[in-house]
């Protein structure tokens, strides 16, 4: 481009006079910011403003179309709607802004529109900075609002991308109070059903375009739903260190992982799901899983949720962070429990990234420390399915085999049993008989010694003990036996099962065979029938389309013969027409002839007086050109120059307004000449002629 301002360069547009701002980190520059379409360049008003600063957007050659002018006209009052004060813009056109343009020929369907001050979501991208919990929430809904309010106006801004969303919210200068936290700027393609489509179109940014319907370009109602659903996650996202730190670059995706099951996907998912619960996971599954861009949530959908969403109250830690505290988040069991509220950002980095066992063993232990009182505090205030999540995910990040380990295994399995009780199941079968059991043998044993305290009574005893024995042996065998007979009866009634089940299924199989048979030649039967129908059907058509063409024939033979008809009188109308006119225009012509006679005599007289009058005033124009030199002549020779000069210079005026006539009458020729000298040199005399 030609078009290269100073910091400080003045331009006057539509009656308003603005200066080039210099770009604050780089004195001496313009302050310009270049997009795919153009540059735009920073323009501050003459009394100072800020607040009223304009962007000047200077597009290259191939997107300088006259079509946007038609096109800002009814952006115009899209302009009032939150996040898109862009839409208020002017054009610069040849008729209203000409002598701008030739001095700067590429300011042509330039754009004039406000000022939008702050950082864009490609500046928090790129340079990676991590947002809070209520930052991240406020841009999100400050998005989605804006999306909602667009879609019931049938509008779309058709290229949603991380330079695009500018973000006042971060803007170090102070703005109004009314300024919304997003705006959306470039909307040269934005779509509505009152506008025309443009000439040129995008196919979506890198990372933010649906690879499975983006071909050609976009410009649709639903255009925005996909790129701004990534644009959401991203927003609720960023205060995930984790996230952060596994952006691609420009964007958190890159654009050949779109809608595919990839690392980042997954990631990004955890984190929006453990952040901020599986509702708002849900709607960006919906849209990542999209086959088309109407089945994406709308913005609508995303408001109400976003706006459910309360920030829990972080919990404030007590001076020694190692030690055991009740302390922890009070929530209800409906409520979405956060597991990283109240810690540090340089803990739940801790935690989200991972720490080498031996070399962060410290600091890891604090927060495990901290999740674990937390989770205590969540069981004591009676939200045990919070303490569940919690324990959980303390769990995930301690040593294997640690204390710590088994104290929060023990934790999770006494609370899984109070939330999920089991069902305790009859083992009645597999108990032994009481009579049988060896603390009863040992009970009956030592009563027997009791009562009869003598050796008889001990053998008899010893000889009852025996023969329990054997008794209990011959049962076990007995038992042994009667299981194998039983298992011997299963297997020959699973074999018989499995026999009855093969002869069923080669019956079924028959069956089934025979029935395809059946359906095949009924199908058969129809087809050949609707073969048949389908032969008489087309030869009934083709009789019917020979007398369709036939009386069409007739019909336009019929036509042809009345056309001749009309145009014979229609040529008989037109030569008896053109004889008329003949006859007009020769008497038009005698009249015009016998005017331009009149007129030409009458030309000839206003000439001749002309005439008269011209001479009679070069008559007196020569009397005065030889008075004016005669005066300039006695001044000179009475010493006033000065005078002579000024008689000099009325002579001159009035020689040069017909000098071609004067330079042709007497001396008066000669006297012009001696004046011009007179006016180049003081001090020539002027001859007395």
């Amino acid at each position: 481009m030609s078009f290269q301002p100073n910091p400080g360069d003045e331009l006057f547009i539509n009656g308003a006079a603005y200066t080039v701002g210099q770009h604050p980190a780089a004195p001496g520059l313009a302050y310009a910011q270049a997009g795919r379409q153009g540059i735009v360049y920073q323009l501050i008003p003459s009394d100072g403003d800020i607040n009223g600063a304009k962007a000047l957007k200077v597009f290259f050659p191939k997107f300088r179309l006259p079509a946007m002018v038609y096109q800002s006209e009814n952006m115009h009052n899209f302009g009032r709607s939150p996040g898109l004060q862009v839409c208020s813009r002017d054009v610069l056109t040849p008729e209203r802004n000409g002598e701008l343009i030739a001095e700067n020929p590429d300011l042509l369907y330039s754009v004039l529109m406000p000022w939008i001050y702050g950082l864009t979501w490609f500046d928090v991208i790129t340079d990676q900075r991590q947002l809070q919990l209520s930052e991240s929430l406020t841009l999100a809904q400050a998005l989605s609002g804006i999306g909602s309010g667009m879609e019931q106006r049938g509008l779309a801004h058709c290229d949603l991308s991380a330079p695009n969303v500018m973000i006042p919210f971060f803007s170090e200068v102070e703005l109004p109070d009314q300024t919304a936290a997003v705006e959306l700027v470039d909307v040269e393609q934005m779509y509505s059903s009152k506008m025309d489509r443009p000439d040129v179109l995008l196919a979506g940014s890198p990372g933010y375009a649906s690879h499975r319907t983006v071909q050609s370009g976009l410009w649709s109602a639903y255009a925005d739903r996909f790129a701004g659903a990534v644009i959401i996650g991203e927003m609720l996202a960023w205060c995930d260190p984790l996230i952060v730190e596994k952006a691609w670059g420009e964007s958190y995706f890159d654009q050949v992982e779109m809608q595919t099951p990839c690392e980042r996907y997954v990631i990004l998912k955890k984190s929006i799901e453990r952040n901020w619960g599986s509702r708002v996971t849900e709607l960006f599954t919906r849209a990542w899983e999209s086959q088309d861009l109407s089945s994406c949530p709308t913005f609508g959908e995303w408001l109400v949720v976003l706006n459910s969403i309360e920030l829990p109250t972080e919990v404030v830690p007590e001076k020694d962070e190692e030690s055991s505290s009740d302390h922890g988040t009070t929530t209800s069991d409906d409520e979405a429990v956060i597991p990283y509220a109240g810690l540090s950002e340089a803990e739940r980095n801790s935690l989200l990234l991972g720490s080498d066992a031996g070399t962060h063993a410290n600091a890891d232990g604090k927060v495990i420390t901290r999740l674990f009182n937390q989770a205590r505090g969540l069981e004591q205030s009676g939200n045990l399915k919070g303490a569940l999540e919690v324990y959980r995910s303390a769990h995930h990040f301690v040593g294997s085999g640690s204390p710590m380990q088994v104290e929060l295994e023990a934790a999770i399995q006494g609370l899984e049993d109070q939330l999920y009780p089991k069902v305790e199941q009859d083992n009645s079968r597999d108990k032994v008989p009481f009579y049988r059991s060896k603390k009863w043998l040992l009970i009956a044993s030592v009563v027997i010694l009791l009562l009869g305290g003598s050796g008889i009574a001990a053998n008899q005893v010893r000889v009852e003990r025996e023969q329990t024995r054997q008794q209990e042996a011959a049962q076990q065998e007995a038992a042994a036996a009667e299981a194998n007979s039983a298992r011997i009866h299963a297997d020959q009634l699973k074999a018989e099962a499995a026999k009855q089940a093969e002869a069923k299924r080669l019956q079924q199989e028959e069956t089934d065979r025979k029935k395809k048979a059946l359906e095949q030649e009924r199908l058969r039967v129809q087809q050949a029938e609707r073969n048949k129908l389908k032969t008489q059907y087309e030869k009934q058509a083709q009789y019917e389309s020979y007398l369709a063409q036939k009386k069409k024939m007739e019909k336009k033979e019929a036509l042809r013969k009345q056309q001749l008809q009309v145009q014979y009188e229609k040529q008989a109308q037109y030569e008896a027409y053109l004889a008329k006119q003949k006859e007009l225009a020769l008497k038009k012509e005698a009249e015009r002839k016998k005017a331009a006679e009149k007129a030409a005599e009458k030309a000839a007289e206003r000439a001749a007086e002309r005439a008269r009058a011209l001479n009679k005033k070069r008559s007196n124009q020569v009397v005065q050109l030889i008075a004016y030199y005669n005066q300039a002549y006695n001044a000179q020779q009475g010493g006033n120059n000065a005078k002579a000069k000024q008689y000099a210079l009325q002579f001159v005026r009035l020689y040069e307004s017909d000098s071609s006539y004067f330079a042709s009458v007497g001396r008066v020729s000669s006297r012009a000449n001696g004046v011009y000298k007179l006016l180049a040199n003081s001090s020539y005399k002027l001859p007395d002629t």
